[in-house]
């Protein structure tokens, strides 16, 4: 086997505390932060120098990650528009399964989310929707039906 699992994903933002919060609000657990800095943390990425502030955040079953990365130095770089369509070149979004996807929405409105589209059934198996969060991050959700 070449890879054993996925281990997190990685996302760039500018305000990680109102990130911190929207996924959290979605039912992720902060499982720790630090400040990441040094020639060795630079190397890895490819940059001469960095300062950045992490948090890891795990769903509820523990097995998947998210990593949220604020950069101090060098200054992150913005390329892409928060409002920026699903079919924009590069990862648009992260799928989660979720119970009740009625009550996922309203507690996400609440901070600040919005539907992309609208909430649509997929055959007798799904009801699913995209939501823009903070920092135009993309979240689709899946309720299994059943």
């Amino acid at each position: 086997m070449t890879i054993q699992r996925m281990d997190n994903v990685g996302i760039i933002v500018d305000d990680l505390d109102a990130v911190i919060a929207f996924f959290t609000e979605l039912g992720m657990e902060l499982e720790g932060r630090a400040l990441v800095e040094g020639a060795w943390a630079a190397r890895l990425v490819g940059l001469d120098d960095q300062r950045v502030d992490v948090a890891m955040m795990r769903t509820p079953d523990g097995h998947g990650r998210i990593e949220l990365a604020k950069y101090h130095m060098p200054e992150a770089l913005d390329g892409v528009p928060e409002d920026a369509p699903v079919n924009t070149l590069g990862i648009r979004r992260i799928m989660f399964a979720v119970d009740d996807i009625d009550a996922v929405i309203a507690r996400m409105r609440a901070h600040g989310a919005e539907l992309v589209g609208e909430v649509v059934r997929y055959e007798d198996a799904y009801r699913l929707c995209y939501l823009r969060g903070p920092e135009g991050i993309v979240v689709a959700l899946a309720e299994r039906l059943g």
